[in-house]
């Protein structure tokens, strides 16, 4: 049986939050029971790691150590929320999860793949996503829709952001994932969304 985990990937401004908005409603209206959590944050502890990784006054620190507080705060979340939800049988809709850190930490702060890799498995155990959705944009469209005051990570120059996105197009060649113009107009990508989880899940 495939396990419902459904994450949303992609640079900030692609549309994560509008797209998991719209599925919640889409799956309220056909009684799904589902789960959303973001990341990081999602947890008691976890929104407490999210408050120090976004802190724009925390601009000193580490690549190790803002990789490492990603990691706790979904090591939190897998324990706490997502393993007791996904037991039930409900869907987990994640806005973000382990493709965040390849590509803005492995990609985007060059700490490499390998490494990345192996403490998402020690801090998920093992818990990967069945459908991935990577809502592709590129660093024109990010710059144009981040207009408004930016956090910490929303603040990197546009070389970060271009290494980011190469991250991305490096993990989209799975096949969980579904990578989606995120240019295109919300209601179109939320037709392509719906049509790939009815397929994968049979609903």
């Amino acid at each position: 049986m495939d396990v419902p985990l459904i994450t949303f990937e992609g640079i900030d401004g692609c549309g994560k939050s509008t797209q998991i908005e719209m599925l919640k409603k889409y799956f309220e209206s056909q009684n799904v029971r589902y789960s959303i959590f973001r990341e990081p944050g999602g947890s008691d502890i976890g929104e407490k790691i999210r408050a120090i990784l976004l802190d724009k006054s925390n601009a000193k620190m580490d690549s190790k150590t803002e990789f490492l507080l990603f990691a706790a705060s979904r090591a939190q979340l897998v324990h706490e929320k997502i393993m007791p939800q996904l037991k039930t049988g409900e869907f987990v809709l994640l806005d973000r999860y382990i493709d965040s850190s390849v590509a803005y930490q492995g990609f985007g702060r060059g700490l490499g793949k390998k490494i990345i890799t192996v403490i998402n498995e020690f801090a998920t155990e093992m818990l990967y996503p069945d459908l991935t959705f990577y809502l592709e944009i590129d660093e024109e469209t990010f710059a144009k829709r981040k207009g408004f005051e930016k956090d910490r990570m929303e603040s990197e120059d546009i070389d970060f952001i271009k290494r980011v996105i190469e991250g991305y197009n490096y993990l989209s060649d799975s096949k969980r994932f579904v990578k989606i113009d995120a240019r295109a107009d919300q209601r179109l990508i939320f037709q392509d969304v719906v049509r790939e989880i009815k397929n994968k899940f049979n609903l």
